[in-house]
C-alpha cells in the first residue's frame, strides 16, 4: 500500500523551529506503509562469465541504517526517521537479497547465494553500506527548506575475498545520489530505488569483472 501526504513541510518546520523533530512524531505514528525496493535486470552485455561460485553476506551498517525504518538527516550532523512508514525488512537484509538477486540476473555467474544455505564458496562479496538515507540538499536558506525536494544518497563499499587464499582480492565504494521528484512518499521511494539500483548494476558489474579477472590469473578447481 502507499499513501500520498507531503512530507517536505514537516521536514522543514522541524528544521526550522529546532523542536524534538520527526522522533517525536515517529513515537506517535502507527506505521502503516511499507515501502520495497527492486534488484537490477539490465547489465553490460560485454559481461564476462564465471564459473566460481559467490556468497553476499549480510551487509554491514551503522545502527541508524541497520532498521526497517526510513532514515532522513534534516542536517548533517542528525538522524531522524520518517514518520507512519515502512521498509519491508532491515535495509541490510534487503540490500542482500537484491545484490543477489542482481547477481542472478546477470546471468554470468554459476552460482550465488546466502552464507546461511551452506555454500561452499570461491569468492565472498563483502558490503559495507555507507550511507542510505535521504537528506535536505546543503546550502539552503531557511526560506526555501519547505519547497525543496529530498536527495537521496547511496554508498556501498564492496569488498571481494578469495576464500582459498582468505585475501582482499580487490575492493571499491559506489556512490549513487537521486533527488525526489516531489516530497510524496512514492517519490521518495522511487529516489531509493533509482540510487540503490544504480550503484548496485555498477557493483555486480565490477564484481564480476574482478572476480573473472582474478580467477583466470589464480586458477585451480571450483569447489563442488
Amino acid at each position: 500500500m502507499t499513501r500520498a501526504f507531503s512530507l517536505l513541510p514537516l521536514l522543514a518546520g522541524f528544521v526550522l523551529s529546532g523542536c524534538a523533530g520527526l522522533g517525536t512524531l515517529n513515537k506517535a505514528a502507527t506505521p502503516s506503509d511499507l515501502y520495497s525496493l527492486t534488484p537490477k535486470s539490465t547489465f553490460s552485455s560485454s559481461l564476462p562469465r564465471v564459473s566460481q561460485q559467490i556468497v553476499v553476506e549480510v551487509p554491514t551498517a551503522t545502527a541508524a541504517v541497520d532498521t526497517d525504518q526510513i532514515a532522513v538527516m534534516p542536517n548533517p550532523l542528525q538522524v531522524q526517521y520518517l514518520p507512519g512508514v515502512r521498509w519491508v525488512d532491515r535495509a541490510p537484509l534487503i540490500i542482500q537479497s537484491l545484490m543477489i538477486e542482481s547477481f542472478e540476473n546477470s546471468g554470468r555467474v554459476g552460482a550465488v547465494g546466502r552464507s546461511t544455505v551452506g555454500l561452499r564458496s570461491d569468492y565472498t562479496v563483502v558490503t559495507d553500506i555507507r550511507e542510505f538515507q535521504a537528506r535536505l540538499p546543503n546550502n539552503l536558506p531557511d526560506g526555501d527548506a519547505a519547497q525543496s525536494a529530498l536527495e537521496v544518497h547511496v554508498r556501498l563499499n564492496i569488498k571481494i575475498i578469495d576464500d582459498f587464499s582468505d585475501h582482499i582480492v580487490a575492493s571499491s565504494s559506489f556512490e549513487k545520489l537521486r533527488v525526489a521528484s516531489s516530497d510524496e512518499m512514492m517519490d521518495i521511494a522511487n529516489a531509493f530505488d533509482g540510487a540503490l539500483g544504480s550503484a548496485m548494476r555498477d557493483a555486480v558489474e565490477w564484481s564480476i569483472r574482478k572476480i573473472h579477472t582474478h580467477a583466470s590469473r589464480n586458477p585451480r578447481p571450483s569447489i563442488q
